[in-house]
């Protein structure tokens, strides 16, 4: 299980994007990187490309971020929030659950 996964929306807290947010839109686990909207866009010169019908110019797009650069917004704060793991209690028949866990405050991230 990961601290920081798809669809989280995150603060930036190192580099040219400080303190901009996003959402998370891939989480490339091998490099230990994350893709977040409208963060760290660059201009790519695209040749075009008939075969796939691609057209040739300059095109933004998003880079990744090191995950070490980006913590998980608590709304309840408004600011950027390391996060824990716990474990849920059993209740009748559903299973203990491991669920993340803002520090500041222990409220649950996920429901």
């Amino acid at each position: 299980m990961q601290k920081i996964r798809k669809g989280d929306t995150v603060v930036v807290t190192a580099g040219s994007d400080k303190g901009k947010r996003g959402t998370v839109l891939r989480v490339l686990v091998d490099s230990g990187k994350v893709l977040v909207e409208g963060v760290n866009r660059v201009k790519k010169h695209q040749r075009p490309n008939p075969i796939k019908g691609q057209t040739g110019g300059i095109i933004d797009k998003e880079m990744p971020l090191s995950i070490s650069n980006v913590m998980l917004l608590n709304p309840a704060t408004g600011k950027g929030d390391r996060v824990g793991f716990k474990f849920l209690a059993a209740q009748g028949t559903t299973p203990a659950r491991k669920v993340r866990f803002f520090k500041s405050n222990g409220e649950v991230v996920d429901v």
